[in-house]
């Protein structure tokens, strides 16, 4: 009976929510300069997660002197930084190459979609074996997602969320509308994220408060529930669910205030500029919620393109050239600018990556498969050293050549940049302790 009553209760409280070595590149010199001014402390996160696995060879770690069955016909360009080359796609990243940091040596031995996920967004391994066929939806035994870890020891304003979903992570090929991993799992449903599944570019109902209920009703319900909630119920399901449900009416003040979700409120000429598609305004809502006092914000780039997102197993580069990277180029790039315009770079990280790269060598359907010996991680603000290239690749962009990373590296490091301990302790459902993250933080890029 209880367990039944903490699913209704959840239901409707969320229901209203629906051994080191050196840097490689030209700045490398600079790494551990003497007298540098101590960098602010990093209060929120932006995370550009592009599902279903980007080439990297065709866009950060180009191999122009490759045979072409494996180079493409893709040419580097110059960069903002001397001997720093992307892809010609990416135009306006180059030019701000100055800001970004680019890991070329992210790898790990497996290349199907469910278990990398999984791995990249937690920095664990499902306790369920997962494969193609084997998805399974999010559960409390799962670990949780690196935004509901933010959530959880960093995030301490309450009348916001700690972790917003732009949409919840839907692993490819996955029939399940969330997917395992996305979620807080075992740290409970109050670090759950805030999901925004509905299209930005239209009007977001996810807080609103319906035209019928005024005011008054509104606290009239709230009195109500609070009666409701003593009833039945340990001090410890009371506990949990008063927690989730002052959190949700929180929200819907403030949204009523301010128009937390409302990009209306942003100018035309600024709307322009980060693109109108669906992912574009994804990337100006992150900035809206981060702005307001969220603390971490996970773009999961899904069903966002008319190609079949970052899973070029066919037609790769005409989905690069024609659709995927100038809308990552054109919106990124704006982001970075906008958080510097509003004095939020500084102290604001932003991640772009996926779950693995693609493989070297083009398939017959002028496409490129997955990947997961190597792919490319960028980073940008929050005491990042821009400019920066760490790590390398071989010939081909196959394997890691130099400074190897894995994900549980990176969700360290996120977490580092963000002034969490990545060995702090948290329990799961049997009550044994494990760090946030047991990888190691990669201090060459601050």
């Amino acid at each position: 009976m209880i367990a039944q009553r903490r699913r209704l209760l959840q239901a409707g409280a969320w229901g209203l929510l629906p051994g080191l070595q050196a840097v490689t590149g030209p700045h490398r010199a600079q790494a551990g300069t003497a007298g540098s001014a101590p960098r602010r402390p990093a209060r929120r996160c932006i995370l550009i997660y592009l599902l279903g696995g980007p080439s990297h060879i065709d866009m950060w770690d180009l191999k122009p002197d490759a045979p072409r069955e494996i180079r493409g016909p893709f040419q580097p360009i110059a960069t903002s930084v001397p001997g720093t080359q992307f892809g010609e796609h990416l135009p306006h990243l180059a030019r701000r190459a100055d800001r970004l940091a680019v890991v070329r040596s992210l790898t790990h031995p497996n290349n199907d979609h469910p278990y990398m996920t999984y791995y990249t967004l937690t920095g664990r391994i499902s306790p369920v074996p997962l494969g193609a066929n084997t998805v399974l939806p999010p559960g409390r035994n799962d670990h949780p997602h690196m935004g509901s870890v933010v959530a959880r020891f960093k995030h301490r304003l309450p009348t916001v969320p700690g972790y917003v979903a732009i949409p919840e992570v839907r692993v490819r090929m996955n029939t399940q509308p969330v997917a395992g991993g996305g979620r807080a799992g075992y740290l409970g449903p109050q670090f759950d994220p805030l999901a925004i599944n509905e299209d930005p570019r239209q009007r977001l109902p996810t807080l609103d408060r319906p035209d019928d209920v005024s005011a008054d009703r509104f606290q009239r319900r709230t009195r109500l529930l609070t009666i409701l909630d003593g009833q039945g119920a340990t001090a410890a399901d009371r506990l949990e669910y008063a927690q989730t449900r002052t959190t949700a009416l929180e929200l819907t003040r403030a949204t009523a205030q301010d128009g937390l979700l409302d990009l209306d409120a942003e100018s035309d000429k600024l709307r322009d500029s980060y693109g109108r598609d669906r992912f574009g305004q994804s990337l100006l809502l992150a900035r809206r919620l981060v702005q307001r006092g969220v603390s971490f914000v996970g773009v999961h780039f899904n069903y966002m393109s008319k190609c079949d997102g970052w899973d070029t197993h066919k037609n790769n580069f005409k989905c690069l050239q024609n659709e995927l990277l100038p809308m990552l180029d054109r919106g990124l790039a704006t982001l970075l600018d906008d958080l510097q315009d509003r004095g939020l770079l500084d102290d604001t990280l932003v991640v772009t990556m996926g779950e693995f790269g693609r493989t070297p060598k083009i398939n017959g359907n002028a496409g490129r498969d997955h990947w997961g010996a190597c792919g490319s991680v960028v980073m940008a603000g929050a005491g990042v050293r821009g400019g920066t290239v760490l790590g390398a690749s071989d010939r081909h962009a196959a394997y890691p050549t130099q400074r190897p990373v894995t994900p549980p590296d990176i969700t360290s490091t996120i977490f580092h940049a963000l002034k969490i301990d990545p060995h702090q302790l948290m329990y799961d459902r049997l009550n044994r302790p494990l760090p946030l993250s047991g990888g190691r933080v990669i201090h060459e890029l601050f």
